[in-house]
């Protein structure tokens, strides 16, 4: 494939420029949306691909931009920021006078770093974590939609750390202490337990001036009595140094020197150019239990900090830090500095062929007249078909480190071409002469920032602005732009065009995990972009249609509870309604029939042209939300079953409706014997009942019966129709609903604690305690596993 021929998918202008050339200045969430940090705004752009809900409100790039040729579907974008002026909450002179405690950043602030979180942070889906150039860290989640809506400050980390009490002599510690330079959030931790509980293990580290680490932990608890709002605990605190820590990376979490252990590495950089590694273990503890849900685990940790730095003072203060992966789950650690970078494999002695540390020199790439090697290194990303490391540096130029498993070089191989430093700088260029529309000179520089991958292949991501270091004229605020560039850098050897989408696929598959905690649309980012491409849902719709089709065991049916006979009190209920939650999104069979019906869906919007491939689309579509469905009402069934001692009046017409919902026609035989067993239950506990057999809806606007028929929709007698809960199947006749922006599906809002307050904004027949930690429970859509947004 020529260069002419590789395609650029986006070029979406961003007011105003970036922060500082710095890699974590574009990254993706684990809700699959791009943190953009701007100097007084963070973007939050969601690619369109695989969301059906608000089309109206998507961004698109430029016409003419980027893609000369106009044959590329060009990628729209949800878009919403979180802005911040420049008003400073902490003056930290007057906690104490010495020079020391000063910070700079505090005559202009603006935005220095941001993290965020796993999607499973206690209820409150993908946390955000934002710190300023004042060194204040405040977290901050969505009020209502993630796509387009407002983000809420939740909580603030620096008045937390402010608030620990300490001596007089100590007060110029405890400041320095709570001045925040660097933050980085871990992964979920996975505990090898089947399925995945319901557990958040992941920490928030944040790096001082103090050269203190310090882990946090976030909570979000409806109304409880221990824990009255969204907080944050601080967890432990190390000193690593007495100088400044400026970087932090945490590694992905690997297997543990026992049953249900885990352990991952934080590598430190402080000023003095040295880099510290601590090690974390985390261990999963089953807690005491009212119940036999077994949803009740405490966390313990253990901190160690290396007594071996993994790269020793230099006096170069590091610029970036990152881990990298290897195939057979080998790290590296990478530094970079002016000029330099540096790597290492991780743990010593490691099971690479090469040890200890590696500097690599770079060379300069004549890019433009302002081209240098000593340009901060601002992007970094892994090819590991390729076994190469990319990097890009402020300045616009593209460098690469070969061979990063056997013998890292910066020397290409001899079939490297496409991959090395000289052709993906030039192609760089190109792609900003395209994009800016305009006569571009030597003296232009395109300087690149956040550089990370789009598909985890040839197509990258990163932020360019338009630069002349020579004319000294003075440019507004108003007037600086930033451009999101996403474009294929170069031919991917795997397969062809249209045949690319299924290998990916499958990696997708292969690597879903539930304990990742990330959204569907993250994992799926890189199918959704390939099948777009040269009609691969259509060329390839025989393959693609046995991926789909090839379904894995059914892990619900292992599942196992003993019949309840306490008492209903708090705990049971949130032990009842956990274990829901774990059955439900804890399978990675159950992830993977998500992921595959959302694909299927995909597919069948993108052959609309074709009513045979379409119509087989749709057919397998249909096939696995039918098996969806029933893994669902086993699950409910099953729960229902174990509690049925504890049942009130109120939870009866739903426990009759999921009978009567597995008993339709084409459900399976076992799920309606199962069904059957419930409802006989059910009557030996509360024969007298007059709910019992009943589940029948009037309809809200005329009063007539309504009998469940279908589980989408109801249509009464007289013609209105309404939708349905996705969760319950009751009728929606509340504005008060959520909705998910993957597959549309409605259902109703989660109630809180006091059962009175929503009594009024639920069905007549959904005022039971179980319908409430159901919907508690179900913080997702239940068919695509994607998240929902309110709009009222």
């Amino acid at each position: 494939m020529s260069d002419t021929e590789l395609k650029t998918y986006a070029s979406l202008v961003v007011p105003t420029s970036t922060t500082h050339p710095s890699a974590d200045c574009l990254q993706w969430s684990a809700d699959g949306q791009a943190l953009l940090t701007t100097k007084s705004a963070l973007y939050i752009l969601t690619p369109d691909a695989g969301i059906n809900f608000d089309s109206s409100s998507v961004i698109r790039p430029i016409p003419g931009k980027g893609n000369k040729d106009g044959d590329t579907k060009s990628l729209a974008w949800f878009r919403t920021m979180i802005e911040f002026g420049k008003a400073i909450v902490y003056q930290w002179p007057l906690d104490h006078p010495d020079w020391a405690a000063a910070s700079l950043g505090s005559f202009d602030p603006v935005l220095r770093a941001v993290t965020s979180s796993p999607i499973n942070v206690d209820g409150a889906g993908c946390i955000v974590a934002v710190l300023n150039s004042n060194l204040e860290l405040t977290l901050w989640g969505t009020a209502k939609n993630h796509l387009r809506g407002e983000w809420k400050k939740m909580y603030d980390i620096t008045a937390l750390l402010r608030g620990i009490p300490c001596s007089e002599t100590k007060v110029l510690e405890r400041t320095l202490r709570a001045q925040i330079l660097c933050i980085s959030w871990s992964a979920q931790v996975p505990f090898d337990i089947a399925p995945s509980p319901n557990v958040d293990a992941s920490l928030l580290a944040t790096g001082s001036r103090g050269g203190s680490i310090s882990f946090f932990q976030w909570r979000y608890k409806m109304n409880d009595d221990d824990i009255p709002g969204p907080t944050a605990v601080h967890v432990h605190a190390v000193t690593v140094a007495d100088q400044w820590v400026t970087h932090l990376a945490w590694s992905p979490w690997l297997p543990g020197r026992g049953p249900r252990q885990s352990e991952a590495y934080l590598a430190c950089a402080v000023s003095d150019g040295s880099v510290a590694v601590l090690k974390v273990s985390a261990r999963l503890s089953p807690a005491p239990s009212e119940t036999q849900f077994g949803t009740e685990y405490t966390v313990q940790r253990d901190f160690e900090v290396g007594e071996i730095p993994a790269f020793k003072a230099d006096r170069r203060i590091a610029s970036g830090l990152r881990w990298v992966e290897t195939p057979g789950r080998n790290l590296v650690l990478v530094c970079t500095k002016p000029g330099l970078v540096d790597v290492t494999p991780w743990p010593i002695p490691s099971n690479l062929p090469w040890s200890g540390p590696r500097r690599m020199i770079l060379q300069r790439q004549q890019v433009s007249a302002d081209s240098s090697p000593l340009y901060p290194v601002s992007g970094l990303t892994y090819v590991e078909d390729q076994d190469v490391l990319i990097l890009s540096l402020f300045d616009g130029s593209f460098h690469t480190i070969h061979s990063l498993t056997s013998q890292p070089t910066l020397a290409p191989s001899a079939d490297g071409g496409a991959l090395s430093a000289e052709y993906l700088s030039s192609r760089a260029r190109r792609v900003f002469s395209a994009a800016e529309s305009g006569t571009v000179t030597k003296a232009d520089v395109g300087r690149i920032s956040g550089m990370m991958s789009y598909d985890g292949s040839s197509t990258l991501a990163w932020i360019h602005e338009k630069s002349n270091p020579s004319d000294f004229s003075y440019k507004p605020d108003a007037r600086q732009n930033s451009m999101l560039i996403v474009t294929q850098m170069w031919k991917d050897p795997r397969a062809g065009e249209y045949e690319l989408a299924l290998p990916i696929f499958a990696d997708a598959l292969e690597c879903a995990r539930t304990v990742w905690a990330r959204a569907p649309l993250h994992f799926l980012r890189p199918v959704f972009l390939w099948l777009g491409e040269d009609g691969a849902a259509m060329k390839g719709a025989e393959r693609l249609l046995k991926v789909l089709q090839s379904v894995s065991i059914d892990e619900s049916a292992s599942i196992h509870l003993p019949l309840f006979r306490g008492s209903c009190t708090t705990q049971v209920k949130r032990e009842f309604r956990n274990s829901i939650d774990t059955h439900l999104y804890g399978w990675d069979s159950f992830l993977r029939l998500r992921l595959r019906f959302a694909v299927a869906d995909h597919c069948w919007e993108l052959t609309k042209g074709d009513p045979h491939i379409q119509n087989m689309y749709g057919e397998s579509a249909h096939g696995l939300l039918n098996l969806i469905f029933q893994r669902v009402q086993r699950v409910l069934i099953r729960h229902l079953k174990a509690v049925t001692t504890i049942l009130t009046a109120d939870d009866i017409p739903f426990v009759m409706r999921v009978v009567l919902q597995a008993t339709l026609p084409g459900s399976p035989a076992e799920l309606s014997i199962e069904a059957q067993e419930l409802a006989s239950q059910m009557n030996k506990v509360d024969a007298d009942n007059p709910h019992l057999g009943h589940s029948e809806e009037v309809c809200p606007a005329c009063q007539t019966v309504i009998p469940l028929q279908d589980l989408t929709s109801a249509t009464c007698g007289n013609g209105h129709v309404w939708r349905r809960c996705s969760i319950t199947t009751f009728i929606l006749s509340t504005p008060k609903v959520r909705t998910c922006v993957g597959c549309s599906r409605k259902a109703l809002l989660p109630t809180s604690e006091d059962p009175e307050r929503d009594r009024n904004c639920l069905p007549a027949g959904a005022q039971g305690w179980a319908v409430a930690e159901l919907l508690r429970a179900v913080q997702r859509c239940l068919f695509c596993g994607n998240s929902f947004v309110s709009i009222v």
